[in-house]
């Protein structure tokens, strides 16, 4: 068993593309290695900004010999059917042999394939993997016709400490590399991959991603710590940090204080996303005018010059944050809605001008639904959007809605029609906050049902894994902010709302199909089984999963999982015996043809439960339902035990199927049990 190990070695890789570069490499590989028969144990890969790597131990030297019988024309054919067989074989006459079948004697030849050694098929596949490399994004340079996502400089490619000579446009691969860009860029000569990570490591090149990450990590928290501040957490610019350092070394830089009038969310965004810095907070959670960046290298004056360079970039950057925060403050909100009427929501969907007066008539109608104040919610949803055309949206869009309850407050708007302002695109994941104030959810359920309604009659539905317009998330969304605030309200007549301000008579019925595929979702994430979730639909969502959390408790004991089998068995006669006599047995069960004791024990308990369960399910007091339909568990069994359903009485015998009809139709009273797996 050998060592492999390659390098592709270039300018600098976007961070965005070096995980999905590194996984890439390593199924290409493998996947030709299993084609190959070339036996091997872990493939593990490595990336950084400058260079591919793979390394494979317990790789077979050599592939194993191989023999193939290969059947040829009958015995007795004529000689030039048989010399064509032996060219195509590659073989002698005397090579052959025959075989007797029940169709005659044939002729076989029986091939022998040597294997051939591992360095000999890894470097006749590689250059493919190389060329055809499947990189979001490549280039060309030079007069070569190689794409690679920037150019290229050298590959290092052994085996056991040897070289696997191969060539890719001019670029002869070899057992060399180079360290780190400024600290260490001289030729290191690579024996082994323990050899390659350790010399690399002395010349500042750090190949494991997750190290990389931990040194940032360790580092930034102990210079916060030291400062006597709190960094704040962002593990996905922690990851993409990573990836633009081969020896990150964190380090701390400031900025004017005067800067701190900005809406710290601003002042973060434009570190985090324009710069790639880490934001400080003090111990009472407010921005600190201190930031924290991944430099590439050490430096003898201790990074004083980086720190310098890159506190004037955010200087600079902040000046133009603050401008446009100064600007944005001589106008309000209501000065911006002309504006809206040129901004197109959807070619079919009219301006968002247009939207905001669909949304100011929704959010009225929802208000009042959920007791939330009216005129408010109106307003909010008015200005809801006026941010959109201020320059501080332009400059940061992901701050939509927030910066809109920044400029409400400063105008001097109430605290929850900012607030719904900043909330009404929310929640917009599963992670996501959701709003809780009466305005705020007014608002935000209005955004979104404006939004499926829209998209919905125009036939902009998702499909597959496509959803341009989010409309799966916007309906998790709808659904959260039902359930989680416990509105006991019909979607329906909000959906109906809604087609009304667009003008549209809208049919209601994919739309609900839509919401129950996402309550499933929602429901299985909630540990609630799809089965049970869709035991039927309710455009009232805190009911539909109150009862659902009640039946998968009840399915899940002993006397639901026995109950449930009943069911099933009862069930299954039925319609058995309704499709062979062609009645449906679905009617007032005759007492006076009860005859044995366990049919009348049954029946007398489901006319008990069926009024109690009906009882329970109208005061919504759904475990009382169902323990309710655990009675029936009992005179069930006991019924299935002694009673002969087809009775050779023809009366007593429709008289037990319409028992056993009753036995569904009480049970359905509290969920179609039909629906539900067992």
């Amino acid at each position: 068993m050998a060592e492999f190990l390659l390098e592709i070695f270039s300018e600098e890789i976007p961070a965005r593309m070096q995980e999905r570069a590194a996984a890439d490499l390593a199924a290409l590989v493998t996947a030709k290695l299993d084609d190959a028969t070339l036996a091997y144990g872990n493939a593990t890969s490595f990336v950084t900004a400058r260079r591919l790597t793979l390394h494979i131990n317990g790789l077979a030297t050599e592939q194993p010999d191989v023999s193939e019988e290969r059947r040829g024309p009958r015995a007795d054919a004529p000689e030039q059917a048989i010399e064509g067989f032996l060219r195509g074989a590659g073989v002698s006459r005397e090579e052959l042999i025959e075989k007797q079948d029940k169709k005659g004697t044939f002729l076989f030849a029986v091939i022998n394939k040597k294997g051939r050694p591992a360095a000999e098929v890894i470097a006749e596949f590689l250059p493919e993997i190389i060329k055809n490399f499947p990189w979001p994004k490549s280039q060309r340079w030079g007069s070569g016709s190689l794409r690679w996502v920037r150019p290229m400089h050298s590959i290092l490619c052994i085996l056991n400490g040897s070289i696997i000579n191969f060539d890719v446009e001019g670029i002869q691969s070899g057992n060399k590399t180079i360290g780190h860009r400024f600290m260490a860029p001289d030729e290191i000569t690579v024996s082994s991959f323990s050899d390659y990570k350790n010399k690399l490591e002395g010349t500042y090149v750090l190949i494991d991603r997750m190290e990389r990450m931990d040194k940032i990590a360790k580092e930034s928290a102990k210079i916060a710590a030291d400062c006597g501040l709190h960094l704040v957490e962002d593990k996905a610019l922690l990851a993409e940090v990573a990836g633009l350092a081969e020896y990150p070394v964190a380090m701390l830089g400031s900025f004017d204080k005067e800067f701190l009038d900005v809406p710290a969310e601003a002042l973060t965004s434009a570190m985090r996303t324009h710069q790639k810095y880490f934001s400080l907070k003090d111990k009472d959670g407010k921005l600190a005018n201190k930031f924290i960046f991944v430099s590439n290298m050490i430096t003898s004056d201790n990074g004083a010059k980086i720190i310098d360079g890159n506190e004037r970039v955010l200087r600079a950057r902040l000046s133009d944050t603050k401008f446009f925060w100064d600007q944005d403050l001589k106008s309000t909100l209501a000065d911006h809605l002309p504006a809206l009427d040129d901004i197109i929501f959807h070619a079919k969907l009219g301006t968002v001008g247009e939207r905001i007066v669909r949304l100011e008539k929704l959010s009225g109608f929802t208000a009042g639904l959920i007791g939330a104040d009216q005129e408010k919610a109106k307003l909010a949803a008015k200005l809801s959007k006026s941010d959109l055309v201020t320059g501080m949206v332009g400059e940061c869009p992901e701050l939509q809605g927030l910066m809109g309850k920044y400029f409400a407050l400063h105008e001097g708007l109430e605290e929850s029609i900012a607030n719904a302002i900043a909330d009404h695109y929310s929640p917009k994941g599963p992670s996501d906050i959701c709003p809780s104030a009466p305005v705020s959810i007014a608002v935000a359920l209005a955004e979104k049902i404006d939004t499926l309604v829209g998209f919905f009659e125009i036939d902009e539905k998702p499909t597959g894994s496509k959803d341009p317009f989010a409309l799966r998330r916007a309906s998790l969304g709808i659904i959260r902010l039902v359930i989680e605030n416990k509105l006991r309200i019909g979607l329906d007549n909000l959906i109906s709302k809604s087609a009304e301000t667009y003008g549209f008579n809208f049919d209601h019925q994919d739309l609900m199909n839509f919401f129950w595929d996402r309550l499933k979702v929602y429901a299985r994430d909630g540990g609630i089984r799809h089965d049970i979730i869709g035991a039927e639909f309710d455009w009232d969502f805190v009911r539909l999963m109150n009862k659902a959390k009640a039946l998968q408790a009840f399915v899940l004991t002993d006397d639901g999982e026995n109950l449930l089998a009943g069911y099933k068995r009862a069930v299954n006669i039925l319609v058995a015996e309704e499709k062979k006599d062609n009645l449906n047995y679905q009617g007032i069960v005759n007492q006076s043809l009860l005859e044995m004791s366990e049919e009348i024990e049954l029946f007398n308990t489901l006319s008990d439960v069926e009024n109690k369960a009906a009882m329970a399910i109208e005061r919504e007091e759904f475990e009382d339902a169902m323990s309710q339909l655990s009675t029936l568990r009992g005179p069930i069994d006991n019924f299935f035990d002694k009673v002969t359903v087809n009775s050779d009485n023809d009366n007593t015998r429709k008289n037990r199927l319409k028992l056993l009809s009753q036995i569904r139709t009480t049970m359905n009273l509290v969920v179609d049990f039909s629906k539900i797996e067992g």
